[in-house]
């Protein structure tokens, strides 16, 4: 990841690398890089060493984000399994200059099988993913910033929409992601897709398509079993991230996707 960024056509005017409870490394690596380059800060924290999707990543970029003054524009969030290609950033800023009304911007993530890197299929073109997103600074403080849950990474899409923000993806940037999504996740977390889907407000209906497809995509009737658990475990017990109104916009957008890939 830092080799990528160093090697940018357009480089960042400042990078903070959260270096959290690493037992590799890391944290001799991220010095090495600190030593180089000004641009590049480390900052070394201890939290669990369980791999919990959403909180744990979040809570980490808040970390980081503490350390930075107001003065920016761009603000990206980036996991250390990626590889991004040489003309990320700068491309990524030709894309928000094109257009103020774009809250949400990225490329699109690629893994490697069999000796050649596909499309990693887990979400849309459109879509942008939570290992390299991209936030113009006044749709991050519109969103109330990332949510610390399973599920962030959608909500903040979501949130940007129903704020009237547009999200682009650039398809030309293939970004190398290491570690599949959920590779790295503990068994304690198979029930919290279900939850993710509670807190959004998505209701029964639209959680069982959601359910079914992920099923689908991953050959596993149990990750099926497992998320419809999850969000009835969470009725009555867990407050939704979203209000009841941005639920109804979300419940809308989302059907409305449903209904054009019908039409398709």
């Amino acid at each position: 990841m830092l080799d990528s960024l160093v090697n940018q056509t357009q480089l960042p005017k400042k990078v903070i690398v959260v270096n959290d409870n690493s037992s590799d490394k890391t944290e001799s690596i991220c010095h090495s890089f600190s030593e180089k380059h000004n641009w590049i800060k480390t900052l070394t924290i201890s939290s669990s060493s369980l791999h919990i999707p959403g909180s744990k990543v979040i809570n980490a970029f808040y970390k980081g984000y503490e350390t930075l003054d107001d003065n920016y524009d761009i603000i990206c969030k980036f996991d250390a399994d990626i590889v991004l290609p040489k003309n990320y950033l700068e491309n990524i800023t030709k894309l928000f200059n094109s257009n103020p009304k774009i809250g949400i911007a990225g490329g699109l993530a690629y893994i490697e099988k069999k000796g050649k890197w596909v499309f990693e299929t887990i979400s849309s073109k459109n879509h942008v993913r939570g290992p390299f997103k991209a936030y113009r600074k006044e749709c991050f403080e519109n969103i109330g910033g990332l949510k610390p849950s399973i599920g962030w990474d959608t909500i903040d899409v979501l949130l940007a929409q129903y704020n009237n923000w547009i999200i682009a993806t650039d398809k030309s940037l293939k970004v190398k992601h290491l570690k599949p999504t959920g590779k790295t996740y503990d068994k304690s977390s198979k029930y919290l897709q279900g939850e993710a889907l509670y807190k959004m407000r998505m209701g029964l209906s639209l959680t069982l398509l959601s359910a079914l497809k992920s099923a689908i995509s991953k050959n596993s009737i149990s990750h099926f079993i497992n998320t419809i658990i999850g969000y009835f475990k969470s009725i009555g017990k867990i407050e939704p991230l979203v209000s009841k109104e941005q639920g109804v916009f979300i419940r809308k957008l989302r059907w409305k996707g449903v209904k054009k890939k019908i039409r398709l």
